[in-house]
């Protein structure tokens, strides 16, 4: 009975202690697992640290050679907009020298005679003819009794003149244009018999000072006059021609009070479009310019 006791103890208290002592191994195995867990997280930990500071100080690094970079290509850029400014300015400077062999080689081909101050200031011989003449066709000459001419690198700004006033419901009409020298001089000596010397000479010039001769010039008409000159300033022909002979390269050559000759509403002189707009827009008459600042226009006559 009492070995049966004994026997029946034991059994109860052996399982306890098997599962007392499973469960300490547990629990110690827990420790062992946690101080390593302990030991790798304080590693890793460490190795986060290094793996920062390298990151960091590689950043710091990244972050100086991107600085260097945009300093270098701000140089770079700098550069070459200093070298875009050297090219700018030699081709400016070649524009400029283009344009002086430009302008030289027109003046070269351009009679010096075109611009020059006749009237009574500068002198043309006999022999003076201009080079190329060409014959005004019939439909622009009011009167066919004899032929005209103008110079022929002139002739198209002043068949553009006559096509515009037509457009513009003008007629316009050559009444005078070329003289020689020699046409002059009889034309003078006419008028010196008919009005007298001194009368003459108030509206006709001597040979050789004619604008006439230099083949620009030409006195125009319009219908309704009987052919004559005198009315022509009251016509509408006159008016469309002061607002837009310039626009063709004419200026009036005798305007009301000058000092050459009297009034002549009728006559005008080529003398290029940008001398010719230059007199416009500022109000100012050829004769009353210094030669030297017309020269200047000489090369651009044909422009």
């Amino acid at each position: 009975m009492e070995n049966t006791a004994k026997k029946s103890l034991m059994q109860s208290i052996i399982p306890a202690v098997v599962v007392f002592v499973l469960l300490g191994g547990f629990i110690a195995y827990g420790y062992v697992r946690i101080a390593t867990l302990s030991t790798n997280v304080s590693s890793l930990t460490t190795e986060l640290a290094s793996t920062t500071a390298i990151l960091s100080l590689n950043t710091k690094q990244l972050s100086q050679n991107i600085t260097d970079l945009g300093a270098q290509a701000t140089g770079v850029f700098n550069a070459l907009s200093n070298t875009q400014q050297n090219i700018d300015a030699v081709k400016n400077q070649v524009g400029g020298v283009e344009q002086t062999v430009g302008n030289l080689q027109k003046l070269a081909q351009t009679d010096p005679q075109i611009l020059k101050k006749y009237s009574k200031v500068y002198f043309m011989n006999e022999n003076y003819t201009p080079a190329h003449l060409t014959i005004v066709p019939t439909d622009y000459i009011y009167s066919e009794l004899r032929p005209e001419q103008f110079l022929t690198e002139a002739w198209p700004f002043l068949k553009n003149l006559f096509d515009a006033a037509r457009g513009s419901g003008i007629k316009l009409y050559t009444k005078s244009a070329y003289r020689s020298f020699g046409e002059q001089k009889a034309l003078k000596s006419t008028y010196s018999v008919v009005f007298g010397a001194g009368t003459a000479n108030s509206f006709s010039a001597d040979q050789g000072y004619s604008e006439h001769q230099l083949g620009t010039t030409i006195d125009f008409i319009t219908s309704g006059l009987g052919g004559q000159l005198d009315g022509f300033d009251g016509t509408q022909a006159f008016t469309w021609l002061q607002n837009n002979a310039y626009r063709y390269g004419f200026e009036l050559s005798y305007p009301k009070d000058n000092s050459y000759y009297v009034y002549e509403p009728w006559h005008w002189r080529f003398v290029g479009i940008k001398l010719a707009t230059y007199l416009h827009d500022n109000n100012l008459k050829f004769y009353n310019m210094d030669q030297r600042e017309i020269d200047k226009y000489l090369a651009g006559t044909f422009d």
